[in-house]
């Protein structure tokens, strides 16, 4: 066995595969895609003169070089007052955290290159989500920040508020499956028996409830600038804060993925073959472009809605959502009961 042989079966060993490759490389992919799609559109939308004409016959990529160089080289600094070692690490704890759901979905059916093959997936991707905005808020009070700490406790008031409604939402797929393995909800989805088109209204509550997660437009209210500077990330510079604002956006990816197995068909109408290309690769394609014109969709938002205050989103999130998803819950076990799925 020679050594390019050794390094593929290491690199394609499921788990560090779908960790590394599809849970990192691929979303960051998209994340600079998506940089650059949500800048351009909120420029045409908006009229803004600069990121609309910058660098045009290369479509604005020097922003996106320019935004690069400067988190590059721009200076660390530590403030003397924080609290090093939860400064430190909280950003990289929620960084990895954002994107270890990814090792729980299944991207095809076949056992061989399932990541950890298990009836309750699906709930074991949701207890996973909720696991990085704990770090979000510890690296708020790590900054020993007023602004900082301001932060934190909104996102601490976020977080309780989208959670539940992202969890009863996405669960819903499982109740009307009659099962929480995520392979038998895309199977009951053939035919294009979308359980985003059957059940609508658990998929726009888990909509939203994403973009109350990843603090999107319009609620982008933990790092409101024009209040609390920037959030819980106010002390942080260069890289640091690169990589807070990464996970926000890594974070968005994974959700996506998560909706798009849920409510959209997972790797359908494809049906996976034998071996690593079509068996494997091809369906993880399809569902990185569904989850990729999701994130399309939460960044066009941007251009066209305003920012919530706090008291509004939590007002829509326990008023109007958390209701919306116990009726889309409801019909879910309605669907379960008359057995359309």
């Amino acid at each position: 066995m020679g050594a390019l042989e050794i390094l593929w079966k290491i690199i394609s060993w499921p788990p560090l595969w779908q960790l590394i490759v599809l849970g990192l490389i691929v979303p960051l992919l998209v994340v600079i895609y998506i940089l650059w799609f949500e800048r351009k559109t909120a420029a045409r939308v908006q009229r803004r003169i600069g990121p609309l004409h910058v660098s045009p016959k290369i479509a604005g990529g020097l922003q996106l070089l320019a935004d690069l160089i400067r988190y590059s080289f721009q200076e660390i600094i530590i403030p003397k007052t924080v609290d090093k070692a939860a400064f430190i690490s909280a950003p990289l704890i929620a960084l990895i955290l954002s994107i270890l759901p990814v090792v729980g979905v299944p991207f095809t059916d076949k056992p061989e290159w399932f990541p950890i093959p298990m009836d309750y997936s699906l709930l074991v991707v949701l207890a996973l989500v909720t696991l990085s905005p704990i770090f979000l808020i510890v690296a708020g009070w790590a900054s020993n920040n007023k602004f900082s700490i301001i932060g934190g406790m909104r996102e601490a008031f976020m977080i309780t508020a989208y959670e539940l409604i992202i969890i009863v939402s996405v669960a819903s797929a499982g109740v009307a499956v009659g099962s929480y393995n995520i392979v038998d909800i895309v199977h009951a989805q053939t035919g294009w028996k979308l359980l985003g088109l059957l059940n609508p209204i658990a998929f726009f509550t888990a909509f939203v409830g994403v973009l109350l997660a990843t603090s999107g437009f319009p609620f982008e209210i933990p790092e409101s600038e024009h209040e609390v500077v920037a959030g819980a990330f106010t002390e942080y510079s260069g890289l640091m804060y690169g990589i807070n604002m990464g996970a926000a956006y890594l974070k968005r990816m994974v959700y996506s993925i998560v909706l798009s197995v849920a409510f959209l068909g997972g790797w359908l109408p494809y049906t996976p073959g034998e071996g690593f290309v079509s068996g494997y690769l091809i369906p993880s394609i399809v569902i990185m472009v569904k989850a990729t014109i999701l994130m399309m969709i939460f960044s066009f938002l941007r251009a066209v809605y305003g920012r919530y205050r706090l008291d509004q989103a939590l007002d829509l999130a326990w008023k109007i959502m958390f209701p919306l998803a116990a009726i889309g819950f409801g019909l879910s076990l309605a669907e379960a009961y008359l057995g359309i799925f």
